[in-house]
């Protein structure tokens, strides 16, 4: 029997219907999603657990996924937790790299493809597992 810690993934988005479509795609064995539904309740989250990857959606009101990716980065415990922003709209070159530089590993376009989202999540998965097998 494995005594391994679950893995820690933080879903970001103003829409309760986005995450829970989020959840459906991600839910595995071994994994914990925590949901927030704006960028200070996912700052909350992410002062208290240990987060192995951030999916944030870029447009939510009051702080801008981008807004919540720079305070992460200014911040100790939080600013090496890698981010896959999610975004409804064709993110711009200028947009793209104002993301990348606040954090992002990487873009998706909602609607977002099952297959790709579930193998972008397996590789961090994967690498926070290998992490904990180091510990």
């Amino acid at each position: 029997m494995s005594s391994k810690r679950n893995i820690n993934f933080l879903l970001v988005d103003d829409l309760e219907s986005n995450l829970i479509a989020l959840e459906a795609i991600l839910e595995r064995e071994g994994l914990t999603l925590l949901k927030a539904r704006s960028g200070r309740e996912a700052l909350e989250m992410l002062l208290v657990h240990e987060i192995a990857l951030a999916f944030v959606d870029v447009q939510m009101p009051e702080m801008t996924g981008f807004e919540l990716a720079e305070t992460m980065r200014g911040t100790e415990r939080t600013k090496s937790v890698p981010i896959i922003f999610l975004t409804a709209g064709i993110v711009d070159q200028k947009r793209r790299i104002e993301g990348y530089e606040s954090g992002a590993v990487d873009f998706l376009l909602k609607p977002i493809d099952p297959a790709i989202l579930l193998n972008k999540a397996a590789t961090f998965y994967d690498l926070a597992r290998q992490r904990q097998d180091l510990e």
